[in-house]
């Protein structure tokens, strides 16, 4: 039986390499704070709970005509249509951007479940600014922090809840 597979998706540098990196537990993925650095996309394997699942991280879908962003969206498109569950992840810094909306927008003609993870959620205090996350029609946003591990675990509880049993 085929391991299920996440895909995670998002705008270009909102930290979608460093949740893939704290999913699979070691650095695999290049973390850097420019954009473009992630741009094919990069394999490896997670466990939560006794769910044994593949992990892709992508580097980003941006709407636009230019070379590089057309060939990142491509990767992107790829990895959603492999994956059985899509991580979508906002910045909650920027709050939600256009960029966002349009993402959401293409994730919903998917048909895939997706799951909202809102990064730079670093401590309990900003838990108010999940709130406007709801406007993209995606779910509950999960507020999540990759350099300090907060939420994880909450986040993939919500990504094992979809995988078939």
């Amino acid at each position: 039986m085929s391991k299920p597979t996440l895909a995670i998706v998002g705008r270009p540098n909102v930290g979608k390499s460093t949740i893939f990196n704290r999913i699979v537990g070691e650095r695999l993925a290049i973390v850097e704070d420019k954009p473009g650095v992630t741009r094919d996309r990069l394999y490896g394997s997670g466990e939560w709970l006794n769910s044994v699942f593949n992990v892709i991280d992508t580097g980003g879908i941006e709407i636009g005509d230019e070379p590089l962003l057309e060939q990142m969206r491509a990767q992107a498109e790829i990895a959603i249509d492999e994956a059985d569950v899509i991580l979508f992840i906002v910045d909650g810094k920027d709050g939600v951007t256009h960029a966002d909306e349009e993402v959401a927008r293409f994730l919903q003609r998917s048909k895939k479940p997706v799951v909202l993870g809102v990064k730079k959620i670093d401590n309990y205090k900003q838990r108010d600014e999940l709130y406007e996350f709801y406007s993209l029609g995606i779910g509950d946003p999960i507020g999540i922090s990759g350099a300090h591990g907060l939420g994880i675990g909450d986040l993939l509880d919500a990504v094992i809840a979809h995988f078939s049993p």
